[in-house]
């Protein structure tokens, strides 16, 4: 299956990336090494204009925020924001202030705001308990946010993430899903802190001993196709498939999430009409396969990717997780 222009989930027109990677040595004990990553649906006001979305917990030792409403609704109103564990309310206070800038309306002539986080535990390399993530950090990865190119591997809230016994972090990767005339790009953003070495597939370094949890990952999964949000459940348990060729087995404490939307059609937050009116795709048209094949092959890359772009790092206590060698 082909690749998107870029190999990026951002590849979906209108999708934004952006970071905020903090990294300082404190003393011979404490190191600051994690950081932000923020995911925009499309480039409008994502309050005003929400998008279809879902959720999958293929294992949930996880603390993210957002997913109850999302599920009940099936509508995602904020960025996707990325980080470690214990700075999830750091991020969404952030980030609230952000949404609340651009739209005054919230919290006082209409109704309130749902923001999602997800969040992997970095504090193997990162002194969580710091607390060094602030809601400022989120506000500039949103406004840091772009189309087009955007860093992998070591960045963002991909700092201080270690996946299959090495380096991980952010990962990205793209497909085109076709069939005669319609043509719709599925793409794919990881944040990997899962596995043990042993498991890769593809890897040429030998098991670990790393005396850490045992992580998690959150897949973030775009697309322009027009697909509502039980379809979009549908992508979310393909990408379980795309992790899954990678190796891991899935931990007992892993957190793996996975956040499926779409930004084909958007739903106004007001509106005079009492109907929704738009075209959605047939799940029994051949282009749904070709939609879960590109979720699959994209999660999978996306995964790979994390890797090949980390670098060697240093982090707290001194530990050093160096950079992944694939065969």
């Amino acid at each position: 299956m082909n690749k998107g222009e870029l190999n990026l989930i951002t590849d979906v027109p209108g999708v934004k990336v952006g970071h905020v990677t903090l990294d300082k040595t404190i003393n011979d004990k404490d190191s600051i090494c994690t950081g932000v990553t923020a995911i925009l649906p499309h480039d409008g006001n994502l309050f005003l204009q929400k998008v279809h979305a879902a959720s999958f917990v293929l294992n949930g030792f996880g603390k993210t925020a957002g997913l109850i409403q999302l599920e009940e609704l099936g509508l995602m109103e904020s960025p996707i924001m990325l980080t470690n564990t214990f700075s999830v309310g750091a991020v969404l206070e952030g980030t609230l202030s952000y949404m609340l800038e651009q739209n005054p309306s919230i919290g006082d002539s209409t109704s309130s705001l749902n923001i999602v986080v997800g969040e992997c535990n970095d504090s193997y390399l990162n002194s969580m308990r710091l607390l060094a993530v602030r809601p400022t950090h989120a506000i500039q990865a949103l406004q840091a946010s772009s189309t087009g190119h955007f860093q992998q591997g070591a960045v963002g809230a991909g700092k201080g993430m270690i996946c299959y016994g090495v380096k991980g972090g952010i990962g990205s990767s793209s497909r085109v899903a076709v069939n005669g005339d319609h043509s719709f790009v599925v793409g794919v953003l990881t944040l990997t802190n899962f596995g043990r070495a042993g498991e890769c597939r593809i890897s040429q370094w030998e098991q670990d001993s790393l005396d850490k949890p045992d992580g998690s990952v959150i897949i973030v999964v775009a697309t322009n196709a027009p697909i509502n949000a039980r379809q979009l459940k549908r992508l979310a348990k393909r990408a379980a498939i795309g992790l899954g060729r990678t190796g891991t087995h899935i931990h007992n404490g892993s957190g793996d999430i996975i956040i499926a939307f779409s930004n084909a059609n958007t739903i106004n937050h007001e509106s005079d009409s009492a109907f929704e009116t738009q075209p959605i795709l047939r799940d029994d048209h051949p282009l749904m396969n070709e939609l879960f094949q590109a979720t699959i092959e994209a999660t999978e890359e996306a995964i790979y990717q994390s890797i090949r772009h980390a670098k060697t790092t240093t982090g707290r206590l001194g530990r050093v997780i160096e950079k992944g060698v694939f065969f």
